[in-house]
């Protein structure tokens, strides 16, 4: 769509609130179209789209689309949906009964990534942290990129930077096939597992979701360290926390520990620089390293790198730091698949084992899990226990349905009951308010509580501080 065309387009967002539908809401009103969107619940993202001239409804309703219609005649008016958005939503269904331009999700941010020297970032997990490290470091190295990620951006504090630029760093989702939209100039591929079984039944049929990406990209790049696009996938362009031998890019840890982490950098298996980088944790250093990589393959200068590598920071809810009550540390974690809870157990332990042991003398590391998907809790309810077990203390929420239907009628219990068998210490306990009631009677002074999911628990602060207020 070219840019006269686009002013005189209105951009209808069907479910606006959501993290990657408002990223790219803003992004067309900082074109200069016009938007409309409607959630069912308000939240910080709707509110900065309201403040920037978008009309947003609280509801979802078929006089919402009327009222859009009738407003904006004049312009060639599309609806936006995500895959959240079910056939029997009232707008949605009112679209397509009156045969109105209905478009995914995907192909707005395909438009819009068609207008950029496009480095687009994919994978099972750390899709966010990479675009993060990567718009941090193109932001101050060339002053010249634009972002639309699935997270809020610190040097940005917004999921969505639209400029007239030369560069765009996107994070794109694999999760209901849609990948194949999205061309780009370099596109990463962090690692692939098996996960978003609503959609998919196995491995193998995700691997082919990538192999589509990997063919729409001018040039790919691969983290070597993972086995499956390894075997799977083939590029010059490698990069590697374990080895300089056969990748392109690499850094070796000298030193991680809970504050920073120590490395040397090599280029084509020559040795650059040492590099010290203010995130802890092995898989944040592979998110780092495909960063550095892809800002090498577009030309930036490896010491504006180095020098502007402290700048470095997590998006929200990625081991995010929220506060202490009485002596009790909280963490918010998105982890949502047993494998991203590994690497966030991994870390918080890592947290406690550098703690003075005179300040800090019965740490124990308290996991607060809400499952996401009832599909993916029937799929991984023996790899969700094995990693959750090895916390000291497990309590385990409902799960948040992310608009499942529950057919096979799954609950947190399947969990708790294989937890149990390998570590005591495991409670069911139905909600955040429930915790939050019994909060000094579940923790104890010194605790490390990771709260991890991808639904609604990241309100806990909240209603935890809106209590002891």
């Amino acid at each position: 769509m070219d840019k006269k065309l686009l002013l005189k387009s209105h951009f209808h967002f069907i479910g606006i609130g959501g993290i990657g539908m408002s990223a790219l809401a803003m992004g067309l009103l900082k074109k200069g179209c016009s938007v409309s969107g409607s959630d069912l619940v308000k939240n910080d993202e709707t509110n900065k789209l309201e403040k920037l001239g978008a009309v947003i409804f609280t509801s979802q309703v078929r006089q919402n689309i009327e009222f859009v219609t009738s407003k904006f005649a004049n312009r060639l008016i599309n609806f936006v949906v995500s895959s959240a958005i079910k056939p029997k939503n009232e707008e949605f269904s009112y679209c397509k009964e009156k045969h109105l331009s209905i478009k995914h999700r995907s192909e707005i941010l395909a438009m819009l990534m068609r207008t950029y020297t496009a480095l687009a970032i994919a994978g099972s997990h750390g899709k966010t942290s990479t675009s993060t490290f990567l718009s941090t470091i193109l932001e101050l190295c060339t002053r010249n990129s634009s972002s639309i990620t699935g997270g809020i951006i610190p040097i940005y504090n917004s999921n969505c930077h639209l400029e007239n630029t030369k560069y765009l760093v996107a994070e794109v989702d694999e999760s209901d096939g849609t990948i194949d939209k999205y061309k780009s100039d370099i596109g990463i591929i962090n690692n692939i597992d098996f996960d978003h079984c609503d959609h998919f039944s196995n491995l193998s049929e995700v691997i082919s979701s990538f192999k589509s990406f990997a063919k729409n990209s001018k040039k790919l790049l691969l983290n070597f360290d993972c086995e499956t696009s390894r075997k799977n996938f083939y590029s010059n362009f490698k990069w590697s926390n374990s080895t300089v031998k056969n990748v392109a890019y690499a850094i070796i840890p000298t030193e991680i520990n809970s504050k920073y982490t120590i490395g040397k950098y090599y280029e084509n298996g020559n040795f650059i620089s040492n590099l010290n980088i203010p995130i802890p944790g092995l898989h944040n250093l592979s998110n780092i390293t495909a960063a550095i990589a892809a800002s090498r393959m577009i030309g930036v200068d490896f010491i504006e790198i180095k020098k502007n590598l402290k700048y470095l920071k997590l998006p929200k809810k990625r081991f995010e730091f929220r506060g202490q009550i009485d002596e009790r540390s909280l963490y918010d974690d998105y982890a949502h698949h047993p494998n991203e809870i590994k690497e966030t157990i991994k870390l918080g332990r890592l947290f406690i084992n550098q703690k003075n042991n005179n300040e800090f003398q019965k740490n124990r590391l308290i996991a607060l899990f809400q499952p996401h998907r009832y599909s993916r809790v029937k799929q991984f309810n023996k790899e969700f226990a094995e990693e959750l077990s090895k916390a000291d203390v497990i309590y385990v929420t409902s799960i948040y349905g992310a608009g499942e239907r529950n057919e096979d009628k799954i609950t947190s219990k399947i969990i708790t009951d294989l937890i149990y068998k390998k570590n005591k210490n495991v409670s069911y306990i139905d909600n955040y308010y429930e915790i939050t009631k019994n909060f000094y009677e579940l923790t104890q002074k010194g605790d490390l509580i990771l709260n991890m999911g991808a639904g609604d628990c990241h309100n806990f602060w909240s209603i935890l501080n809106e209590k002891n207020n």
